[in-house]
Order: structure tokens, then C-alpha cells, then sequence
């Protein structure tokens, strides 16, 4: 049995959902689902106006299709609206960020940035005089290891990622890779950084001091 719940939707249990979804009939499942979906996404977006009715339409019925394809992996801990929500939220949020970087490329993102990027960064002109000049030291051997020692493929990675925060996975995608390769990408690059800190005399400790508040 389904109880009516509040606006006409239909409330099921975690049970009485995955049969619903899995079994002949589940175009009403689908249908509650969506609505369901639809206004979850435009409370948690209610800060974003520059999302149409048409942009949650698309995030809600992308995340059916998320959903349906996991629903092997639902193990009932919470209410799977809950889970079925946050999946929607995620597929939003990642869907917003890729379309921020829809018209940008990584030439662009890269072009300019060179090694400057890390002192752009981490600087902190609130900082004393010996700490300012610690940071200096290290970001003038961070600027070194930087144009030095990685390739040009690690420096427009590491550039996109931690400068321009472009999402992984469209890095990987502008970079004709995934995102496993991308990780093992930026993990060699941060140990080719390390190894010439360390070369240099700088250990970790000591660049995290020079950038401690």
C-alpha cells in the first residue's frame, strides 16, 4: 500500500521503491520520482537563478538514468529519496561546473599562467618580514620546479586544476584522457615539485610554515 503524501505525491517505502522502479508498471514510479527530484533540485539551487526550469528538467532526468543504473548499490541506509536526491544534486553541480568551463580552453586557462601561478596563491602580504622572506625562497623554487622539472602536459594540468579550479573531469576530457591517468598525471607532478623542494634544502615542514596564518 501507498499512502498520499503532502502535494500528491506518493510515498513508498525503500522496499516498495526498487520494486516499483524494477518491475512492469513503473512509469507512475518514474513519474513521482521526477517530481520529487524536480523539487529537491529547486530548493537546493534556489540560490542559483541563472538555472532555468529547463536546466533542472535536464538534471532531474539525467539522474533518473544515474539512478536506475545503480540501483544495485542502494543498500537501504537511508530513505532512498535521499539517496536518489543527492545523486541529482551531484549530477547538477557537476553538469554547472562543467558548463563553466564549456567555452574556455586550456590554452587559455594556461597560456599566460606559466609558473606565476603559485604565488598568486599562496603570497600572503599580511605576512612579517622573515616569513615574507621565507615565502619568497619557496616560491622562487616552486616557480623553478615548476617550469623545470615537469612537462608541458603536468604544468597545463596542475595550472588547470589547482589555479583555474576546472573540475577533473573536464580536464581529463580537454586533455583526451580519464580521470585515473589525470590523478597519476598530477601525482607525479607533485612529487617532481617535492623532490626539488627537498633538493633545495625545503622540506615540507618548512614550506608549511613559511604559508602558516
Amino acid at each position: 500500500m501507498r499512502e498520499k503524501g503532502t502535494g500528491g505525491t506518493s510515498q513508498r517505502t525503500n522496499q516498495q521503491w526498487l520494486e516499483a522502479l524494477q518491475g512492469p508498471d513503473h512509469d507512475q514510479a518514474l513519474a513521482d520520482l521526477r517530481a520529487g527530484l524536480l523539487r529537491g533540485l529547486r530548493y537546493a539551487l534556489a540560490h542559483r537563478p541563472e538555472v532555468s526550469d529547463a536546466a533542472l528538467e535536464d538534471f532531474a532526468q539525467e539522474a533518473i538514468l544515474r539512478i536506475l543504473d545503480n540501483l544495485d548499490s542502494f543498500r537501504g541506509e537511508s530513505r532512498f529519496t535521499t539517496w536518489a536526491q543527492k545523486i541529482a544534486v551531484r549530477v547538477a553541480l557537476s553538469e554547472l561546473r562543467r558548463l563553466r568551463w564549456r567555452d574556455v580552453s586550456l590554452e587559455e586557462l594556461t597560456g599566460d599562467s606559466d609558473t606565476d601561478f603559485l604565488p598568486r596563491i599562496l603570497a600572503d602580504p599580511s605576512a612579517g618580514p622573515e616569513q615574507r622572506a621565507m615565502q619568497s625562497m619557496v616560491l622562487a623554487t616552486l616557480g623553478e620546479a615548476i617550469s623545470e622539472q615537469l612537462t608541458e602536459r603536468q604544468r597545463r594540468a596542475i595550472t588547470a586544476v589547482y589555479q583555474q579550479g576546472m573540475p577533473l573531469e573536464e580536464v581529463a576530457r580537454r586533455m583526451s584522457t580519464n580521470r585515473n591517468a589525470l590523478y597519476k598525471l598530477l601525482h607525479d607532478a607533485r612529487q617532481s615539485i617535492r623532490e626539488t623542494m627537498i633538493a633545495q634544502g625545503l622540506s615540507s615542514k618548512d614550506t608549511l610554515d613559511a604559508f602558516e596564518s
